[in-house]
């Protein structure tokens, strides 16, 4: 099926042969739905700390950065704001001046002495029209309003990664998420030396446009802040791009080669595989707040890391202890316990095992990557949800679902995904070495089988695409997983321009 021409491209991007094979054969048969016992909530997969838990988890997390600990942010920044204006865009490009009331850009316009990015839009509003922006409303021109923001000519926010917009208003001027990622990170994340490691994911275009914005914010964050940054940067790598078929699922030709597509953000595993840090936040870039709403962001960031040492302290102690062969069987039954009451690890074959079987069984499960993963309660907002769900070898576990990954036609899932109580807000924090130090290959913690297929078009033409397992979906699948209430406080994210007129987003 292959020619020596797509043997050769698929050479230069660091993929197989087989890999390819294995992409083509999954268009024919899809991905599987995943098998669900229940949503996890509180008191059944979901644990709700009490005073005394966040008090333990604030001290563990100080004493493990005072004492040198290693800790990085990891921050998808790659993904553009295109879908942030989809209002704005389609007004644009639409036939009238007219604001229908109500509408995303009726409000917006209303608003928009609110907006952190006004000084820009006065700029742009000048320079291509010879107006303010008061006066352009006045006249009823707001389509060139509009356009002043999200087109090229313009501010082009249309066009630019999240990363790079204005999202905050301060005296000395508006910052960027960039800027609100490096004070966070000052805040909660500074080593034993005063330095934050950060690490963004860019894309190839934005890349120099990030490096500009780093190199002049950086200086004024760390005057501000009192703290030395080290940020570094990472593309997605071609390895992980995946092949888009035909609506037959043959391979699909542009210009006579084959077309490949980026895998999705589940591509960014090895990048984080390439992170040298123990511990490792990751967020997306567009939560974050400005610094008069960011307390309990700190604190619970820190609850998190805490809370995370606490179950790799006792992971790493029964660990040696089996190495070491120094336990006892009543041990075994408490380490078994830890197993399901902590990380919520539930099989029950356990119960049949002798204990030299639930020793190699006990190794296996506890030296893995671990992730604790705060979960807000469900009020309405888009995200995947969490789940104990059935593994390949018949065990359960907590899982970060996506609706992609939930048979539609099961009708008491469907109930599940309805009665969920909370969703993942994408605040987790990571261990990603094990108990001698040595760095987790992450990819071979991976389920292949929770990827999924989407319709797309290239030029005119139906293709089908594929994206590989989610960064905290499929590809954390065989990590152990411990999920923390925390407040809706902490999740604010920007998915519409719009959203930077709440209140968590106005100083």
């Amino acid at each position: 099926m292959l020619r020596p021409e797509d043997l050769q491209l698929i050479k230069e991007k660091g993929i197989t042969e087989a890999e390819v094979e294995a992409q083509l054969n999954r268009f024919v048969t899809g991905f599987p739905y995943l098998k669900i016992i229940d949503t996890a909530r509180v008191g059944a997969g979901i644990f709700r700390l009490s005073d005394e838990d966040v008090e333990a988890a604030l001290e563990r997390w100080h004493e493990y950065l005072n004492h040198g600990g290693e800790v990085c942010k990891f921050v998808p920044a790659s993904g553009a704001a295109s879908r942030m204006f989809k209002a704005l865009f389609e007004y644009v490009d639409g036939g009238t001046d007219e604001l229908a009331e109500g509408s995303p850009v009726a409000k917006l316009i209303a608003a928009v002495d609110s907006l952190p990015f006004l000084p820009e839009l006065e700029e742009a509003c000048t320079r291509l029209y010879g107006k303010d922006v008061k006066t352009l409303i006045a006249e009823g021109r707001n389509r060139d309003l509009i356009a002043a923001i999200v087109k090229p000519e313009g501010m082009n926010y249309g066009g630019l990664p999240k990363g790079l917009l204005k999202f905050h208003s301060y005296p000395e001027g508006a910052r960027t998420p960039i800027e609100e990622h490096l004070t966070e990170g000052a805040q909660t994340a500074a080593n034993s030396k005063g330095i934050v490691n950060l690490h963004f994911t860019v894309s190839a275009n934005h890349r120099k446009l990030f490096e500009e914005k780093l190199a002049e914010v950086i200086p004024a964050t760390e005057a501000r802040t009192g703290v030395k940054f080290n940020v570094s940067m990472s593309e997605q790598k071609p390895s992980t791009d995946t092949i888009a078929a035909n609506p037959d699922n043959t391979p699909f030709l542009e210009d006579g080669h084959l077309l490949f597509r980026p895998g999705g953000h589940g591509a960014l595993i090895r990048n984080l595989n390439d992170i040298d840090s123990a511990v490792v936040f990751i967020k997306n870039i567009d939560n974050v707040v400005p610094d008069s709403k960011r307390g309990d962001t700190v604190k619970y960031k820190e609850i998190l890391g805490g809370l995370l040492l606490e179950v790799h302290d006792q992971i790493e102690e029964d660990l040696i202890a089996l190495d070491e062969k120094v336990y006892t069987s009543d041990d075994l039954r408490r380490m078994v316990d830890y197993l399901r009451t902590v990380l919520n690890i539930n099989d029950p074959r356990l119960d049949s095992m002798e204990d030299d079987e639930i020793v190699s069984y006990l190794k296996a499960k506890l030296n893995r990557p671990l992730r604790v993963c705060g979960m807000v309660r469900n009020e309405g907002e888009p995200g995947g949800g969490p789940f104990i769900t059935v593994n390949p070898d018949g065990s359960s576990s907590p899982q970060i679902l996506e609706s992609n990954q939930v048979d539609p036609a099961n009708e008491e899932y469907k109930k599940m995904m309805q009665t969920a109580t909370h969703f993942n807000p994408v605040d987790l924090v990571c261990y990603i070495k094990d108990i001698h130090g040595k760095k987790f290959n992450l990819p071979d913690y991976v389920d292949p089988a929770t990827g999924f297929i989407s319709s797309k078009s290239s030029h005119g033409k139906e293709l089908r695409a594929m994206e590989l397992p989610g960064l905290w979906n499929g590809a954390m699948s065989d990590w152990n997983t411990v999920f923390v209430e925390v407040p809706v406080s902490t999740f604010n994210p920007v998915k519409t321009v719009n959203d930077l007129l709440r209140p968590a987003h106005q100083s």
